[in-house]
């Protein structure tokens, strides 16, 4: 976004004690974190190309028998304006309906023949097409990723298959009020800025999109230097190169009168937005503070944070053994039906919060709950909490790579967003360089007497009044 949003591992397992010697324990633990870093060093490089035309082929060869490759590109929501938003996730659905080459059968039964997935995705930043497939098929693979990307059939009767599919699904997000409480809490922390708009857009320009207005967004945003060719698993990146020559090396690299498409600041405002129904069963809540956009040094901070704060769901047990302070209340009292907290990264901004699932009588007590915990994390963070967290939020890092397609992923997101990739091991190293006196600071510059975002979609009424909600960002101190 490139949106990115960390989400903190569930709650610790038990902790099982039994009587051994100091040196045997010590032992133990030396040869665990021996074998981590071990398996740290093994992890094969990232490497970085650069065609001629500005195109970045970025590749992790891990020799699996299995290979994902895509495209990612500099594109959505945020580079729209009232007019064409929802275009890019409008063009990512276009990718199933064929190419100028393939028509939509033809391009589904090629795919189906080599038992690859064909996926795309959008954010507010990014959007993303990319194919899994078995390492020998990696030339068709890169043959039909590049068919699609510069070539998609702007026929008719495609874009109108298309708008079907694309107002369906609107409908289906509504009844997802996760979804739609993520879409309201930007709308207001982002109000009168296109990162306040959603990555569908609104049903008008969804109905009214035309042959016209898709290809002028394809020539404004589909270019060369704002796309990163990525692939991980079986593969070489010399034949990654070559293969990207060959099938982008025609990609353009000019605009038309120099107009170079840039992200525009967007204010954060503190502010509440609230869609109240009290037919529903429960009031989902999302409450957020503006956070430091991809490359601050400060996310590594927040990251341990959001990972102290941890999340919560009914359905894990637990109780007095979860290990985060608002799960074990949430738990013990039985606060909320979920909770989950969250770091969404932008290019230059972007929110650090909680959302909230709960009945509405508890909407007051599980927000104080989460609010005190910030207040303490802010003031009387210690080390020892310090340590918990990192084991976790490491695992959480090695956890989600785990295979091509989250590698893959990876890769394109961070080369897009960092021009780099950076490394788990490099990521460890700025993980254990925070200290508890660091993690404070930072938590105090973003959290502490910040005016917060709010956003809750169900039966709301006992939502606190934003005033309320604003005071108890703040601790009075003697």
């Amino acid at each position: 976004m490139a949106a990115s949003v960390y989400r903190a591992g569930g709650a610790a397992g038990k902790a099982f004690f039994t009587a051994r010697s100091p040196a045997l324990l010590c032992l133990k633990r030396h040869r665990s974190a021996l074998s981590y870093a071990q398996t740290l060093s093994n992890i094969p490089d990232t490497q970085i190309s650069s065609l001629d035309n500005g195109l970045r082929v970025a590749s992790e060869e891990s020799g699996q028998p299995t290979c994902t490759v895509g495209v990612w590109i500099g594109s959505g929501s945020r580079y729209e304006n009232e007019k064409n938003n929802g275009a890019g996730y409008f063009l990512e659905h276009l990718a199933f309906k064929g190419t100028k080459k393939r028509p939509q059968a033809a391009l589904e039964q090629e795919v189906e023949s080599m038992g690859a997935h064909l996926s795309t995705y959008t954010t507010r930043e990014q959007t993303a097409i990319y194919i899994k497939a078995l390492s020998k098929d990696l030339p068709k693979a890169i043959e039909i990723l590049a068919d699609v990307v510069q070539n998609k059939s702007l026929e008719d009767s495609q874009i109108e298959k298309t708008r079907e599919v694309v107002l369906r699904e609107m409908q289906e997000i509504e009844s997802n009020l996760q979804e739609v409480t993520f879409d309201y809490l930007h709308a207001t922390a982002f109000q009168g800025t296109p990162l306040g708009q959603t990555v569908l857009g609104p049903s008008e320009n969804v109905k009214r999109f035309t042959r016209a207005d898709l290809l002028e967004y394809i020539n404004l945003h589909y270019k060369a230097p704002r796309m990163v060719l990525a692939a991980a698993g079986g593969i070489n990146h010399k034949e990654l190169c070559d293969l990207a020559q060959r099938h982008f090396g025609g990609l353009s690299s000019e605009y038309e009168n120099d107009v170079i498409p840039v992200v525009a600041p967007c204010r954060f405002t503190g502010s509440a937005l609230s869609a109240r129904n009290d037919d529903l069963p429960l009031a989902h809540l999302a409450i957020a503070v503006e956070g430091p956009g991809w490359n601050s040094a400060d996310n590594i901070a927040l990251a341990l944070a959001n990972t102290i704060v941890s999340n919560y769901d009914a359905t894990y047990g637990g109780g007095k053994n979860l290990t985060s302070n608002v799960a074990r209340a949430a738990a013990e009292y039985n606060l909320c039906q979920s909770f989950q907290s969250f770091n969404i990264r932008y290019s230059d901004t972007g929110l650090f919060g909680v959302h909230i699932v709960t009945d509405k009588h508890s909407i007051e007590d599980i927000l104080h709950v989460a609010q005190g915990e910030w207040m303490r994390l802010c003031t009387s963070a210690t080390d020892a909490e310090l340590v918990q967290a990192k084991k976790t939020l490491k695992t959480a890092l090695v956890a989600q790579l785990d295979g091509t397609t989250p590698v893959c992923e990876d890769i394109g997101r961070q080369v897009l967003a960092y021009g780099q990739r950076i490394t788990l091991e490099e990521w460890n190293s700025r993980i254990d360089a925070i200290d508890a006196k660091t993690l404070r600071a930072v938590c105090s510059k973003y959290l502490y007497d910040r005016c917060p975002a709010v956003a809750s979609v169900g039966p709301v009424e006992q939502v606190p009044d934003y005033n309320r909600i604003r005071n108890a960002m703040y601790w009075l101190r003697f």
